[in-house]
């Protein structure tokens, strides 16, 4: 019987093994050490483009490197693809690394790679990484949750199709905190879906780009103005946006020095 391509194909037992490795939000030093030492020891890594330059720079001589990057409207590799090659390389007997930018399982796509190994018989371990989130907020010493600003934190994905389908009604306002990872493209779309939803367009906002990164930088503003502070700032990806009471805290003297930029002239 012949197997359908996007399947794995089971055999018995391997050698090699596939490690699912967050790479943290950019900056090398944040990687723990369990997730260095699975870096040092692989035979194959198949990596994504967001993670750093620097993560990259620890990657072995010895090692192969496949790149998957995906952009919005350009991938190297569709999921499913993916999924087959990292089964693949185990098979052949490889260490694997897949190296996946923040934490391999929020937005990362993890699960369905695990998916994949599970069916196919193959070994896979997972490592946490640092993720976009959490990192974001640490450098610009914004906290998510605050005894008295934020019980509440939610994650989000701003480029969902069916945006305006979605519902996000509860997911920010008053005690809450919400954080949307690759919302730059459809900055508009989302203040426009928060307010209908709802939300105040004088809710704070920021937006995080290049989080822990040298050239990391902070701005703020407030909800009505997202899309035109993404658009007069140029914005690019990666960045997040943290949307809630919380957008206007952190230290200002700190946030100045690594945006470069004037203040919002809306905040």
């Amino acid at each position: 019987m012949k197997m359908p391509q996007n399947r794995p194909v089971v055999t018995g037992p391997q050698t090699g093994h596939v490690v699912l490795v967050g790479a943290g939000p950019g900056a090398a030093d944040l990687l723990t050490l369990r997730a260095a030492r699975a870096i040092a020891a692989a035979d194959v890594i198949v990596h994504d483009g967001l993670v750093g330059a620097d993560v990259m720079a620890m990657t072995p001589a010895t090692a192969r490197l496949i790149s998957v990057a995906k952009r919005r409207d350009r991938h190297t590799m569709q999921q499913a693809d993916i999924g087959l090659l990292l089964v693949a390389e185990a098979q052949a007997g490889h260490k694997v690394v897949r190296l996946k930018g923040g934490d391999p399982f929020i937005f990362g796509r993890g699960g369905e790679e695990v998916e994949a190994c599970r069916a196919a018989g193959v070994r896979v371990d997972v490592i946490p990484g640092v993720s976009s989130a959490l990192g974001a907020a640490a450098a610009a010493q914004m906290p998510l949750t605050h005894r008295d600003h934020a019980s509440i934190v939610s994650f989000v994905a701003g480029e969902c199709r069916g945006l305006a389908g979605q519902n996000w009604v509860g997911l920010a306002g008053k005690g809450r905190t919400l954080v949307i990872y690759m919302g730059v493209t459809g900055s508009d779309q989302i203040a426009e879906k928060l307010m209908a939803d709802g939300l105040a367009p004088d809710t704070p906002v920021a937006i995080v780009e290049r989080a822990t990164l040298p050239d990391m930088r902070v701005l703020r503003s407030l909800l009505a103005d997202l899309g035109g502070t993404v658009a007069r700032q140029a914005v690019k990806s990666p960045a997040l946006i943290i949307v809630g009471d919380v957008a206007a805290l952190g230290n200002a003297a700190a946030i100045t020095a690594i945006a470069k930029v004037d203040p919002c002239p809306v905040c």
